[in-house]
């Protein structure tokens, strides 16, 4: 059974559970009809069946429908036995309403156990209804080409957002088109806006998570486009309220007219808000965002600009994630170079510590931090402003014996644990990566507190709530979030946690290679060095000046698939590579001329198997410059050609997607002109595989590629969608 309040009887401590998808009534602009899954004879139907199809519920009920509806019949039929019940499928109809033939448009789809859910709107709305508008077809593709060009063209999230928000303020006519994008604990804040001049800016306002309820959030996640055409409509109840076949409300997940919580119309209303378009922005499953249109009059879109706006919000998000995921990618190259200093600084200064905090902006400047710290063999370093010694070292214990060996990352400190709030001024925010699974060595970031301010563009008096507690406001919005991130930092992003992983990882890597180094330097630490290699997390071996093999992590040995002991030297190593020939020319250049190389290559493993590898031969040099010995360092490359592989499989999706398209084209009659707008389709989806396969540090390419494989198939269908209804325009 599912607990919470009945739809309508919730209040503001218990709206989290309020059963919106059971809403039990409908929008006035259209009509909802509930067929048999079998026969497709009438099982409930909204009450303004009447008036909008001009026949009453009495006379459908438990009925077939009627003459007057033989075009919708004919539809249905087709669509029957198709899998309606994810996927909702658009339709456009001719139906006899009294002496006249009036154009429908509207969404079949259908819900198991239940039957066939019709919705209907009728294209020339009824007296005193708003009009349902859409730019003609020319029109409307020439908006969305631009648009989406603009999106694969567009650098940043900022800049992409920024032209999201004009362009579909040009396609919707809305007074107010935002995107709002939510933080890790659900908080959102307004990212980009574009508006009427008259109104006042909501650019940067924050609100707290409790204003979408969690329900809201799944039903975004299921149902993409949600609109409202009035805030002030009253709504019209189904007939008969639960479904016959069942006895229980009927589930509204997918349906586009369904009524919105009461709590939801109570909001808009305090904010002068009449008409409402929302997309959603998915990302990897979860919803990132979402694309808020307000319009301060009614306000009805036809079928085509909605499946055209769905179209640009399935772009969008496709748009974040290559760009999100690209900045893997950039980790990488400042991985690397850092990687370099502190090498060189330990070869020169025989410690890699003052590459990295000798200039605080190095290790601050990255992550958007304020203040960092490294723990390292008991030793405490500083840069930025960061709390005390004592206070280091009592939150490094709280870490170490609550959180384990993975990163920890926190924006309230003193939310986490009230013993470290003297901590909140300067360090509220916290990251920490590990960077030994023996000793309590970690690399910290901080940040402080953040304070809330914010200006108002017109007189606070006429934003303010009433007492009422369910009198929202942005206002009350703006106070209540105020109060929840009070003690709290700026949250950290998932790519500055993917940037600090990456760090992290580069260090304990270094710090392997330091031991290294140190092995050749000073012999007598021999034992605890092999130690430190074994248990590196990378493939890493060591050899010697005349490439003798002094020590290898078992992660080599596991890759190689053979003990170290059996190496010997590195002359050996070839012969266990598919290609020895070759590999014995890389090492023989690496020990005789002293060149570095790095390139791929197939392991031969004693099973037969091979398994493709990034091969890293290096030099360490010695104080007088020449070499000391030499390190090998493997990379499994599985995971690579995995991503490759859907890469290849998301182009020939792509391809097929376009022969699919085109033999639509001329099965429904027409044009079979190229098609710009779907060809820029196909460009910012091929853009974004780019994109993401340039991202392959410490990411998994090959679910992003799927996921951007079914995000273009559905603009696709958007696509056809808009077209379908701007056939005639």
């Amino acid at each position: 059974m599912v607990n919470g309040p009945a739809f309508g009887e919730a209040d503001l401590t218990n709206c989290e559970r309020e059963l919106i998808h059971l809403a039990g009534s409908v929008q006035p602009h259209g009509v909802l009809l509930v067929l048999d899954d079998a026969s497709l004879q009438v099982r409930q139907v909204s009450a303004n069946c009447e008036r909008l199809l001009g026949i009453s519920a009495e006379a459908l009920l438990n009925r077939p429908l009627p003459a007057s509806a033989t075009h919708l019949l004919e539809q249905l039929s087709r669509l029957h036995g198709s899998d309606l019940v994810t996927a909702p499928v658009t339709i456009s109809c001719d139906l006899r309403v009294r002496d006249w033939t009036t154009r429908f448009e509207g969404c079949v789809h259908r819900v198991p156990g239940t039957g066939v859910i019709v919705e209907l709107e009728p294209v020339a709305a009824g007296p005193g209804e708003p009009p349902a508008v859409a730019p003609s077809g020319d029109a409307l593709r020439a908006l969305l080409l631009e648009a989406l060009q603009k999106i694969s063209q567009a650098p940043t999230v900022s800049v992409l957002c920024d032209t999201a928000v004009q362009h579909l303020r040009e396609l919707t006519g809305y007074d107010r088109v935002m995107v709002y994008k939510f933080d890790p604990d659900g908080h959102g804040q307004v990212i980009a806006e574009a508006r009427e001049t008259k109104l006042d800016s909501l650019l940067g306002h924050h609100y707290p998570a409790t204003d979408i309820p969690q329900r809201a959030r799944e039903l975004y996640l299921r149902n993409r486009l949600r609109t409202l055409v009035d805030v002030n409509y009253d709504p019209v109840p189904l007939v008969p309220r639960l479904v016959p076949a069942t006895g229980r409300d009927l589930d509204m997940s997918h349906c586009y007219l369904r009524s919105m919580s009461p709590l939801h119309l109570q909001y808009l209303k305090n904010m002068g808000v009449t008409a409402t378009l929302v997309l959603s922005l998915v990302r990897e499953g979860r919803l990132w965002g979402l694309v808020a249109c307000h319009h301060y009059s009614p306000r009805n879109l036809r079928q085509s600009a909605r499946a055209a706006s769905g179209l640009l919000a399935e772009a969008i998000a496709t748009r974040i994630a290559a760009i999100e995921t690209y900045a893997h990618a950039q980790v990488a190259i400042m991985v690397r170079r850092l990687e370099q200093r502190l090498l060189e600084a330990t070869s020169t200064l025989g410690d890699w510590r003052p590459a990295l905090f000798g200039n605080p902006r190095t290790i601050l400047q990255p992550l958007d931090a304020t203040g960092a710290a490294l723990f390292y063999d008991g030793d405490v370093t500083t840069a930025g402003d960061a709390p005390s010694t004592a206070e280091l070292r009592a939150l490094i214990d709280w870490i170490e014996r609550h959180h384990g060996t993975g990163p920890f990352e926190t924006s309230s400190i003193g939310r986490d644990n009230p013993s470290l709030d003297t901590l909140t001024p300067l360090a509220a925010g916290v990251l920490a990566v590990r960077l030994s699974s023996t000793r309590p060595d970690y690399l910290l970031w901080f940040r402080k507190e953040q304070l809330c301010t914010i200006t108002w563009a017109g007189e606070p008096e006429k934003l303010q709530a009433m007492d009422n507690p369910l009198e929202l406001s942005p206002r009350r919005s703006f106070a209540a979030w105020s109060e929840i991130v009070r003690g709290t930092a700026v949250a950290w992003t998932s790519s500055e946690l993917a940037l600090a992983r990456a760090i992290g990882a580069s260090l304990v890597d270094i710090i392997v290679q330091i031991h290294a180094v140190r092995l050749l330097f000073a012999e007598h630490q021999l034992t605890q060095v092999r130690a430190a290699i074994s248990i590196a997390a990378e493939p890493v071996l060591v050899a010697d000046r005349s490439g003798q093999i002094l020590a290898c992590s078992e992660t080599f040995t596991s890759l190689m698939g053979r003990p170290c002991a059996s190496f010997g030297t590195l002359d050996n190593i070839a012969a266990m590579f598919v290609e020895p020939a070759a590999i014995h020319r890389v090492l023989q250049t690496l020990t005789g001329q002293h060149e570095t190389w790095r390139g791929d290559a197939e392991l031969q493993r004693p099973d037969g198997s091979v398994t493709p590898v990034n091969l890293r031969a290096e030099i360490v040099p010695g104080r007088d410059g020449e070499a000391v010995g030499f390190i090998l360092i493997l990379t499994d490359l599985t995971d690579a050609r995995r991503a490759m592989a859907a890469r290849l499989q998301l182009e020939a999706s792509l391809t097929e997607a376009g022969l699919e398209y085109l033999e639509q084209e001329e099965s429904d009659d027409m044009s079979r002109e190229p098609d710009a707008v779907f060809g820029a389709l196909l460009a910012n989806a091929s853009i974004a595989a780019m994109d993401i396969m340039d991202a392959r540090y410490g990411t998994e390419i090959a679910p992003l590629l799927t996921e951007l494989e079914q995000s273009t198939r559905r603009a696709t269908a958007l696509y056809r969608q808009a077209r379908q209804f701007t056939a005639g325009d």
